[in-house]
């Protein structure tokens, strides 16, 4: 069965209780892959889901319920990169003109084999190395 990549602002919208409807719109994305077993992320994903919850929302949680949400997305894939993978984010970020970050988040999702990358913060519909972008967002929020 096909993954499908995580990016961090997704996962944060599902639980910030700030969000209003994109959280809503995150939660369900992400409670269908969690039933369907097709969520994967990266180490890079958690690390950033942890600082953005304890400090950069506008109701912060407690490390320790933040370590506990994490800890919700342990039997999803989660791709550890090593040395090869940054040097390939580095020829991806260059060569696509974007943020060193995102080019880690594509690789990561190319290293897993995931067909879809859930974002708002790439091109809706760009294909990167076989993986989409898709805006969870895009035709459900009201306009």
């Amino acid at each position: 069965m096909p993954v499908e990549f995580v990016d961090t602002n997704i996962l944060v919208y599902a639980h910030d209780t700030s969000a209003g409807a994109k959280r809503r719109v995150a939660r369900e994305l992400v409670l269908g892959l969690s039933r369907e077993r097709r969520g994967c992320l990266s180490t890079q994903v958690l690390l950033e889901l942890f600082v953005v919850l304890t400090r950069k929302i506008a109701r912060p949680v407690a490390p320790a319920v933040a370590r506990e949400i994490i800890s919700d997305f342990s039997f999803w894939r989660v791709h550890s990169f090593g040395f090869d993978d940054v040097m390939e984010a580095m020829e991806l970020s260059e060569y696509h003109h974007i943020a060193i970050w995102d080019a880690m988040i594509i690789r990561s999702a190319v290293a897993l084999g995931a067909r879809v990358l859930w974002t708002e913060d790439l091109n809706d519909g760009q294909k990167y190395g076989g993986v989409q972008v898709r805006n969870p967002f895009r035709n459900a929020m009201p306009k």
